[in-house]
This record gives structure tokens, C-alpha cells and sequence, in this order.
């Protein structure tokens, strides 16, 4: 078996990892408080203030991926929270827009949830959360370079 000596990033993993399921624990029952599970709180905060989206940038706004998103956007609908209208650059397409109801309870959420989260963000000293900011975007950077690389070998 493996150690965190012989992989020093093991340790980091699992605490990014950690963090993430400790911050969707907190998140998702606060959310749901609101009447939303994540993923409807996720597409509501994303399209609030805007003339709506097609699905396939909606997708790529949220941390949703394409087969759940199609759900979760009907749910929406049935909620009265969200309507697809055609994208009028694409025949086929859709563009996924707030309902008046829908931007109403972005506008009540999304300063409530973000007053939600500042309670904790607010225990970190504002130095780390910079350092821990850095840390990330190097991580990811380097995700992103490596799966990059990785194409371009496959092509």
C-alpha cells in the first residue's frame, strides 16, 4: 500500500477532498432550507441577472454535468422557475431563462446563501484564503495543462 511519504500529494488529496464534502454538507442543507436541492440552487444562481443561456453553456457555468442538467432544468420548469424559449440563432436550440418567479427567488437565495457561507469564510484569516486560492488555481492549472497535453497526444 502506498504512503503519504511515497506520495506527498495523497495527503492534499484527501483534504481537498474533505474540505469539498464539508462545504456541499454545509451548503446543501442551507440550501434546502430554501426549498432547492443544489444543483436547482447551482442553475437559479447562474442564470439570475441574465437574459438566459443556452444548455450547453448552462452546463459549462455550473458545476452540473449534462445528464443531470436536462433533470434538473425540468424540475425548474415544473416549479414555475425556468422556461425554455427558442434561441433565436438556432432553430433547434433552447435558451433556458428565469421566469419572473424564478428571478424573484434568486434575488431572496443568492445574497442569503452568500451571507450563509461568509459566516465560515470569515473563521479563515484572509491571508490563507488568498494562499489557499493560489494553491488551487496551480492545482488546477496543472490538471488543466496535463489533460491538454494528453489530447493533443491522442490526436
Amino acid at each position: 500500500m502506498a504512503t503519504s511519504s511515497a506520495n506527498p500529494y495523497l495527503a492534499l488529496l484527501r483534504e481537498l477532498v474533505r474540505a469539498y464534502q464539508a462545504f456541499e454538507r454545509y451548503s446543501a442543507a442551507h440550501v434546502g432550507t430554501m426549498g432547492l436541492t443544489p444543483a436547482q440552487f447551482d442553475v437559479v444562481a447562474t442564470l439570475g441577472n441574465t437574459a438566459g443561456m443556452n444548455p450547453k453553456m448552462l452546463g459549462a457555468r455550473t458545476l452540473i454535468t449534462k445528464g443531470t442538467l436536462t433533470g434538473v432544468i425540468d424540475r425548474l420548469l415544473a416549479k414555475g422557475l425556468v422556461r425554455r424559449d427558442p434561441d433565436p440563432r438556432d432553430g433547434r436550440g433552447q435558451i433556458v431563462r428565469l421566469t419572473d418567479d424564478g428571478q424573484a427567488l434568486f434575488e431572496q437565495v443568492f445574497p442569503a446563501h452568500g451571507l450563509h457561507l461568509r459566516q465560515v469564510f470569515d473563521r479563515i484569516a484572509a491571508t490563507d484564503l488568498a494562499h489557499a486560492e493560489v494553491a488551487l488555481r496551480a492545482i488546477r492549472g496543472a490538471f488543466e495543462q496535463a489533460a491538454s497535453e494528453s489530447r493533443a497526444e491522442r490526436a
